[in-house]
């Protein structure tokens, strides 16, 4: 018998906790992390206390549940469309795939999956089937995804390490050095260099103008891919639609992920040039489908990629580059004073807050009786248990716990962001007052 969304809502958080992942449970109790989570109200998250929390996750680019990607997904579901086509030739994979290579004004062909990690697997296949080279290169600090090939381009760690050998031919290259990329790209055996416009979960750090440039001329000169992983900074969220479109050239490939299907359906889009699909893979009739899979592109998630692109306009995109500036501001000018203060850093509607580390022997994961911790900041994650109690549901960056990463909805009020400016602020004090 189908369980009903009430009963699901009821039961399904203990049975999450005993079939799928008791750890993840007790880190969210333990960090006070609002949990039992019911309703959505207006794009924010309602608990079963009737607390409405702001999510600064950055997959609700359009709020929770918006409005207008339920319909269009339920219009969908009312029509009786086919949503996979046994042929593999899926018209509304070719819709989506025309309007965001359209929407880019360069790329001209696009291959679907469901998550960011698989248009990067795709990016990696199609850099080495194109250029038939052995070696991937990743930026330290990086994070690209957890399948196979992409956990090998993460930093080492817990994301990387357990899951050894990895992939032959990946390595790391420091962050922001020039002379070790030029020396590494001259052997000439590089496939491509997979870079994050800004690394989130790498402590909210942008690519420096000088590193673009040198990314760019380097790897055109020795016949390298580019690979922008825009999973977390494309479809508007630095205040463009891709935060690759005016770097010196455009990378071999972009990928996107995240909010493409609106917050509600899960889907990834790898882009490309349709003269470097080709190469890879238009041999023949075998090669053509030499790298697929199954729900590449199915008919449901594209109607709601095509929803989430509708409300995607330019003048929404000057919103949030124009919010996000006044709110980066207005966060350093509340937070400068705090002595755990450090910086704002961030573009568009990203803002990482940096903070200082704390010295108080109790406020330390040893005190807390987390020993396999203690090399981590608490700061950051005492700051987020501090602000779920206020309503706001905020995120350390996954390498670096010393880094608050806040990736506001985009049809999120002014006032609602001086409002968690106000918060972060009071917030913040209380633990500077414990240090």
């Amino acid at each position: 018998m189908t369980a009903s969304v009430e009963d699901i809502l009821r039961r399904g958080f203990e049975d999450f906790r005993e079939f799928v992942n008791p750890l993840i449970t007790l880190r969210a109790e333990i960090a006070g992390e609002p949990l039992r989570i019911v309703h959505t109200r207006d794009g924010r998250l309602e608990d079963t206390e009737g607390q409405l929390i702001e999510d600064f996750h950055g997959t609700q680019a359009f709020g929770h549940r918006n409005p207008a990607i339920t319909a269009a997904v339920r219009q969908f579901l009312e029509t009786d469309s086919p949503s996979w086509f046994p042929s593999r030739v899926n018209p509304y994979a070719g819709s989506l795939a025309r309007r965001l290579c359209e929407r880019t004004g360069y790329y001209s062909n696009a291959y679907f999956a469901s998550s960011g990690s698989e248009a990067v697997e795709a990016a990696l296949k199609l850099a080495r089937a194109v250029t038939r080279r052995p070696k991937v290169l990743s930026l330290e600090r990086a994070y690209h995804g957890c399948t196979m090939g992409s956990c090998g381009l993460m930093t080492p760690g817990t994301f990387r390490d357990p899951f050894a050998p990895h992939l032959p031919g990946l390595s790391h290259l420091p962050f922001g050095d020039i002379d070790t990329l030029a020396r590494t790209l001259a052997a000439g055996d590089v496939a491509a260099v997979v870079v994050e416009p800004i690394q989130l979960e790498g402590g909210v750090r942008p690519l420096s103008q000088a590193y673009i440039e040198a990314l760019c001329e380097l790897t055109e000169r020795h016949g390298a891919f580019l690979v922008a992983d825009e999973v977390q900074t494309g479809l508007g969220r630095t205040g463009r639609f891709l935060a690759s479109e005016r770097w010196p050239r455009r990378p071999e490939c972009v990928l996107l992920a995240k909010h493409l299907g609106g917050g509600l359906l899960p889907i990834s889009a790898m882009l490309t040039k349709r003269e470097l699909f080709e190469k890879a893979y238009g041999k023949n009739f075998e090669t053509a489908e030499a790298h697929n899979c199954t729900f590449s592109g199915s008919a449901m998630v594209c109607v709601a990629a095509h929803a989430a692109l509708d409300l995607l306009t330019d003048e929404l995109i000057t919103r949030v580059r124009e919010q996000g500036e006044s709110f980066r501001a207005g966060l350093t000018e509340a937070l400068s004073s705090l002595p755990l203060f450090e910086e704002v850093r961030g573009e568009g509607l990203v803002a990482g807050i940096v903070l200082k580390p704390t010295e108080h022997p109790w406020l330390s994961f040893e005190h807390f009786g987390m020993d396999d911790l203690s090399h981590r900041p608490t700061v950051g994650l005492l700051l987020c248990h501090r602000l779920y109690k206020r309503g706001y549901f905020c995120f350390v960056c996954g390498h670096d716990w010393s880094v608050l990463r806040l990736q506001p909805r985009f049809t999120i009020a002014p006032e609602a962001l001086a409002a968690f400016t106000r918060v972060a602020r009071e917030e913040l004090e209380f633990l500077c007052n414990l240090d």
